[in-house]
C-alpha cells in the first residue's frame, strides 16, 4: 500500500491540494479566501494532468534528425490542456476579483454571511 502511494506521490499531493482548496471553498465565508481555494483547486488539477502526461525516458514531440517514431515522444495533449487551463483559470480569477470588488463597494464587507444579512434586512424593509 505504501509503495503504491510512494510511486504515485505526485498524484497524491494533487488530490490533497484539491481537498484543501475544496474545504477552503466550502468553509470560509470570506470571498478572497474562496477565490484562493478555487485557485488551489485549479493548480491541483494542473499538477495532476502534468503528472499523468509525464513519461520517463521520453522527449518532447519535436522531430530531430527525421526520427518520427512515436515510441520516443510523449503525448503533447496533457501539456496543451494544462496551458489552456492556466489561461482560463487566470481569466476566471480576474472576473471573480472584479465581482468581489463590486460587492465590497456595495456592502462594505467581504463576508458572505454579512451580505446575506444585509440583503435579508433590505427585503424585510421593502415588505
Amino acid at each position: 500500500m505504501l509503495e503504491v502511494l510512494f510511486n504515485n506521490r505526485i498524484e497524491c499531493v494533487a488530490v490533497i491540494l484539491f481537498a484543501v482548496g475544496y474545504v477552503t471553498l466550502l468553509v470560509s465565508p470570506n470571498m478572497i479566501k474562496k477565490i484562493i481555494g478555487i485557485n488551489i483547486m485549479d493548480s491541483a488539477c494542473n499538477l495532476f494532468l502534468t503528472s499523468i502526461g509525464f513519461v520517463y525516458n521520453k522527449t518532447a514531440p519535436i522531430v530531430v534528425n527525421g526520427d518520427t517514431s512515436m515510441n520516443t515522444y510523449i503525448n503533447p495533449l496533457p501539456a496543451g490542456l494544462v496551458l489552456t487551463s492556466i489561461v482560463v483559470g487566470v481569466s476566471v480569477t480576474a472576473v471573480m476579483l472584479a465581482l468581489t470588488y463590486k460587492m465590497y463597494e456595495k456592502y462594505h464587507t467581504l463576508n458572505l454571511n454579512e451580505v446575506y444579512k444585509i440583503n435579508h434586512e433590505l427585503e424585510d424593509k421593502e415588505k
